[in-house]
């Protein structure tokens, strides 16, 4: 290779080596624009971003308290259920066994009272009907000699009564 071919490629590689550092540069600076215009846009938006963590931070504190509250509270009223049904239970226990109670007291004095009213009804047919039919007898024995002595003689059979026809 000749020396003027060696000086005219690298001189090629020279120039193309220039072209790339100037394209280089060239997108340096763009980048550089670029990265200024965002650090613009991002300094206009850093505060209301600040002041938007600020406010979520006191909202999310302020959430924290209220759940806790909410929670402390919920305890409260779950203890105090707890609290009520253990009495409810309680009382409700004692009404049912005092209900028992009186419906044994009530069930003795309904057997008492049946067993007095079958002894009074006993007394009344041993008592009371036992010598009215003992009456009825007697009138009916004294009605039939009165009867007969007030005939005097025997009926025929032809005048026999229904009652009669029974014993025959």
């Amino acid at each position: 290779m000749d020396q003027q071919t060696l000086l005219y490629i690298m001189t090629v590689f020279v120039v193309l080596a220039a072209v790339a550092l100037v394209t280089q540069a060239i997108a340096i600076v763009a980048l550089y624009k670029g990265i200024k215009a965002t650090e613009e846009r991002i300094t206009t938006v850093l505060p209301k971003v600040e002041k938007l963590l600020e406010t979520s931070q006191a909202t999310l504190d302020q959430g924290r308290t209220q759940i806790l509250e909410i929670t402390r509270k919920t305890t409260e009223i779950l203890d105090s259920a707890r609290t009520q049904m253990v009495r409810v239970d309680e009382v409700l226990g004692e009404a049912t066994l005092r209900a028992r109670v009186q419906l044994e007291r009530a069930e003795a004095i309904i057997d008492d009272t049946l067993s007095r009213a079958q002894q009074t009804v006993g007394l009344v047919h041993s008592g009371v009907m036992r010598p009215l039919r003992e009456i009825q007898g007697v009138t009916a024995g004294i009605r039939t000699a009165l009867a007969f002595l007030a005939k005097g003689n025997r009926p025929s059979v032809a005048q026999v009564t229904q009652d009669e026809e029974m014993f025959i």
